[in-house]
């Protein structure tokens, strides 16, 4: 904003014209010069008041200049004044309307009020607005592919330690998975995976490419961009395969200095728990256990408490953040500062998550052509990961009670005690234990220098900085009191660890990156635009990690941080440690060319030459690079008499880019490991093997796209749609391949896998009235992701989750591999005349005869279902009445499984969930559920009795909130005051029985599994947001 009014100032400097700013929309008119004899005239008496009087509002009450006010039917009308007043003489029954570009018309008929008071509301012009790409900024009517923006204030509000996460649902293409763990980042992907490497797209924050925005507060952001298409992210070479997303980060404003704090408050808690048994299903279901195994039933004499370890490991957790911000613009500098705070509690106990945040942006002038500036962000956290897993409260028997006292608990009965351990104990005795601490600085400087009226070169360098720091102690065990089967209860000590230990793990990370270019942005004669940039980057990488730990075997490490190091413990005493470290670095040359004619025709072109250390000299370069080309047929001549559509564009767009992300640096180069040992004499002697064949040959992933859509605005704007087609290729996949009869393999260039899909997003915007308005939005995405060759010429295919998992030409990436479920068998005579594994018996799983063999083997397993959701939707609804807002925000997938792994765990000595109470007994009882005998292998192998169905629609957000009026504010010398109750994951509708049918995609090759993952709660929440 401050660039525009310094280069609109210098333009209008000594001419007879003057502008005005209103919202997005410039308007300009002439300055209006009385002659002296005018100004020196006597002052006359006033005219008598006109009929009709009024004044025009913008939505926040500023008023509103040069707005049009007409008679309806007629040709006579006036405009306002720079106060927002105006005067028309009118008759009764008269309509107004008022209108003014970028904002909605209003009628108002006259009925013989005094004043009449009309407030204009913008209206959402996507079209018109400034987006992130590659290196630059462009107006989104000028793009020839796929971009969409949030606004950073849509994300400021939501309970989320990463602003990402408030994405979910709000862009198509865009799939979030977010984890209930305090402090985690989400899973991200865009328009499926392409690679079986890597999926995560790029962050690029002002300019600086991250793998993670962990550093950044949602307060901070101006914008988001997510960058999907081939002419959009080709400019990004090697690192922009995955898609990208742009984050402009806020600045000051022009004005005076401004003070800004958001603060927020809430609590997060489980909803949908987990059916599981307790102390009275347990019993019958464990003796009907083991009446099918021929054995007598358990006595549960001493076991009589009812236990329910879930609701005791679980939590209402808090979560807060506070941010404080200062802008101040002075004559030649502006300055940008923010403090934040986050603390959240997980709703497992003894996890939290704690982060500070400082971050300064500064520019200084020295005049209109030359200008400097820099960012420092400075990062700190705290986290104490959870001490114990989900999985263990859902498997521990209900009939153990918790605790005698503060260091004696009651032991697991003697059939699941190897598996598992008294939940509570797990987490008390590790409470807090391991701390583990970030700290991250990151630094920017830049230069720009105009010159030749149409050229500005820009050079800036980065710098990111991580150190983080994680520290274990495993403190002395509990007494444990056994119940046990017969006689009285004894106490004794269930863990090897008779001592303390401590660990130690150190992480450093750097990147220093440096980028500089030269744009070029002129207007040519009749309506030709050219606008350019050219440069070259440079990217530097290095991490190193160390780590250690020791038991004592003399005395006891304190339970206190301060002595949680390895110098406390004597070094002659038990110890282990590793280390390692990589570095690689990126260099490239980049050009962006666009040109439009009149807005109506457009072309954009981009080309990048990169280099990257991962590869063999010889293969080190690769040159990527887009085309896209675009059409506005609204402002073609043939087009005027279609009135109801404002815009209307065409666009398509092809690109190629690399993908060197996701493996190991120096593959081409031998590689060693530890191997076996030998005895020569009387010593011993190690001895190190080559860890895989280094290739020479190892090239980059290629991944090539096209993108075809079409933008429109109608209704005077209010209806707003685009859609997108996008088909893209992913090739010479680095795979590793192990060879027959070796242990070790070697990685190759080989695979194929290919995205194709619709992206469909809508919205309307309207006013009902100068008080009530509205807006509706929806998304839809959907994705085909297809394998179409993965070492063919090897048979070969890749193996995820212990073979759950499988990745083969024809198929979806990591689908479920496994045999079809058909019912139960009821009877011998059932299996005798089905397809049967030969030691099947009545009670078991009847799997489906694929190929028709008469048999059931390995040969009838096969696809049953896909990880990743090929559907995914969006949608929301905002209301705003005078002072008070409301919005509601829905979002869900459908198409995909959930591999529910920790249903395996029923058919153990663990504990049960409510299914299992419908299991078979006798024939007829059931074609659904088999028979309680963990001696039943058949029963555990992967098949779809243990996929559910992913699909889920949930209300992710509701939000309700008041802006105070400025009348009331001003006496307190606050400038805008806004409070608000939001409610988040508030409600799901899901077949699913874990805690979340959220698709499980952080592994690529092993995805969907669900072995107790953490919950993702609901969150209730009170913020306050104040300007001064």
């Amino acid at each position: 904003r401050e660039e525009l009014v310094r280069v609109l100032d210098l333009c209008f400097k000594d001419q007879s014209l003057t502008y005005t700013i209103s919202d997005k929309t410039i308007v300009v008119k002439r300055k209006q010069e009385l002659p002296a004899s005018v100004v020196n005239a006597p002052v006359s008496e006033p005219l008598p008041p006109p009929d009709q009087k009024g004044k025009v509002t913008d939505a926040k009450g500023a008023p509103m200049a040069d707005v049009s006010v007409l008679v309806k039917g007629t040709t006579r009308g006036t405009v306002t004044d720079a106060n927002g007043n105006f005067t028309l003489q009118v008759n009764n029954g008269d309509v107004l309307v008022f209108t003014f570009v970028g904002y909605g018309s209003v009628e108002r008929k006259v009925d013989g009020q005094s004043a009449i008071t009309v407030s204009l509301k913008p209206v959402e012009q996507a079209i018109e607005e400034i987006v992130v790409v590659g290196y630059g900024t462009q107006r989104k009517r000028d793009l020839t592919g796929s971009v969409s923006s949030v606004k950073g204030e849509d994300v400021a509000n939501q309970p989320a330690t990463n602003p990402i996460a408030s994405l979910q649902g709000r862009v198509p293409g865009l799939t979030i998975a977010n984890s209930g763990v305090a402090g985690a980042s989400p899973v991200v992907r865009i328009r499926g995976i392409n690679s079986t490497n890597s999926a995560s797209p790029v962050y690029v924050v002002d300019g600086i490419l991250h793998d993670n925005i962990d550093f950044l507060n949602a307060a901070d952001i101006e914008t988001i961009d997510v960058l999907r298409d081939p002419s959009s992210i080709a400019i990004y070479g090697l690192r922009g395969a995955n898609g990208v997303i742009a984050i402009t980060s806020k600045k000051a404003a022009r004005g005076q200095t401004r003070i800004q704090l958001q603060s927020s408050v809430g609590i997060q808690t489980v909803q949908d728990k987990i059916k599981i048994t307790d102390a009275e299903g347990f019993k019958k279901l464990y003796n009907a256990q083991l009446a099918n195994l021929g054995a007598a039933p358990f006595d549960y004499t001493n076991y009589t408490a009812n236990t329910n370890w879930q609701n005791l490991v679980l939590r209402n957790a808090l979560i807060s953040s506070t941010n404080l911000s200062v802008s101040n613009t002075g004559e030649k500098s502006t300055t940008y500062v923010n403090i934040g705070y986050t603390d959240q509690e997980g709703v497992l106990r003894n996890n939290r998550f704690k982060r500070y945040l400082v971050r300064l942006n500064e520019e200084l002038r020295f005049n209109d052509k030359i200008k400097v500036g820099g960012g420092f962000t400075g990062y700190h956290s705290i986290n104490n990961p959870a001490a114990a897993s989900i999985s263990n409260a859902l498997w521990a028997a209900p009939i153990v009670p918790i605790q005698q006292d503060a260091t004696t608990y009651y032991s697991m009965p003697s059939f699941q005690r190897a598996q598992v351990g008294n939940p509570i104990a797990a987490l008390n005795r590790n409470n807090g234990n391991t701390v583990d601490k970030q700290y991250r600085v990151i630094g920017n400087l830049f230069a720009e220098i105009k010159f030749l009226r149409n050229f500005t070169w820009r050079s800036t360098v980065y710098a990111d900085l991580v150190f983080d720091n994680t520290r274990s102690y495993t403190a002395l065990p509990f007494s444990f009191i056994n119940l046990g089967e017969n006689g009285a209860p004894t106490t004794t000590t269930f863990d090897n660890a008779a001592r303390t230990s401590v660990s130690q793990a150190q992480n450093e990370s750097s990147r220093f990156q440096q980028d500089h270019t030269l744009s070029f942005d002129k207007t040519l004669g009749n309506g030709h635009v050219i606008n350019a940039v050219a440069g070259f980057t440079t990217i530097y990488s290095r991490s190193s990690s160390l780590s250690g730990s020791r038991r004592d075997t003399s005395i006891n490490v304190p339970n206190d941080p301060d002595f949680w190091y390895l110098n406390i413990i004597n070094i002659n005493n038990p110890i282990s440690n590793a280390g390692g470290g990589s570095e690689n670095a990126i260099a490239g040359g980049f050009a962006r060319v666009g040109y439009n004619y009149k807005g109506r025709y457009l072309l954009n072109a981009t080309i990048r030459r990169d280099g990257s250390s991962k590869f063999a000299p010889k293969n080190r370069w690769g040159t990527f690079g887009s085309v896209g080309a675009g059409w506005v047929l609204s402002d073609e001549q043939f087009f005027a008499k279609v009135k109801k559509i404002n815009f209307l564009k065409l666009r398509a767009a092809w690109g190629l880019t690399g993908n060197a992300n996701g493996f190991a640096d120096n593959l081409w180069r031998p590689g060693i490991q530890n191997a076996s040992t030998a005895v020569f004499g009387d010593n011993i002697y190690s001895s190190v093997q080559a860890s895989y064949i280094p290739d020479p040959n190892l090239h980059w992933e290629t991944v090539k796209g096209i993108d075809v859509g079409i933008d429109l605005r109608a209704f005077n704007n209010r209806l707003n749609a685009e859609i997108t087609y996008y088909n893209r290729t992913t090739t010479d996949i680095l795979t590793s391949v192990t060879l027959p009869n070796e242990t070790r393999g070697y990685f190759t260039n080989l695979g194929n896998i290919t995205n194709k899909g619709i992206e469909v997003n809508l919205g309307w915007t309207d006013n009902l009235s100068k008080d009530l308005s509205y807006r509706v939005a929806a998304n839809f995405s959907y994705n085909k992701n297809v394998v179409n060759s993965i070492g063919d010429n090897f048979n070969f295919s890749i193996i995820g989750n212990g073979g759950a998992n499988l990745t083969t030409s024809g198929r979806s990436i990591g689908y479920f591999y496994g045999y079809r479920q058909t019912g139960i068998y009821q009877t011998t005579a059932d299996i005798q005349k089905s397809a049967a594994f030969a030691n099947s018996l009545p009670g078991d799983i009847a799997y489906a005869d694929i190929n028709g063999d008469g048999i059931i083997s390995p040969a009838d397993r096969g696809y049953i279902g896909t990880p990743f959701p090929p559907y995914s939707y969006g949608g929301s609804f905002g209301l705003t009445y005078k002072n008070f807002d409301l919005e509601i925000e829905g979002q869900g997938s459908a198409g995909h499984k959930i591999y529910v792994q920790r249903r395996t765990a029923t058919f153990a000595v663990l504990n049960y969930e409510a299914n299992r109470l419908n299991a078979w007994t006798t024939p007829g009882s059931t074609n659904v559920e088999p028979i309680l005998d963990n001696t039943r292998g058949n029963n555990f192998l992967m098949s779809t009795y243990y996929l559910e169905p992913g699909d889920f629609f949930r209300i992710r957000t509701l939000q309700i909130g008041y802006t105070f009026k400025k009348d009331v504010l001003s006496k307190v010398g606050i400038q805008r005051a806004r409070i608000y109750l939001s409610g988040q994951n508030i409600k799901t509708w899901s077949k699913v029985t874990g805690y979340s049918p959220e698709p499980l995609i952080g592994s690529i090759l092993g995805g969907g599994a669900d072995n107790g993952a953490y919950p993702v709660p609901a969150i209730y929440s009170f913020g306050i947001n104040l300007t001064f």
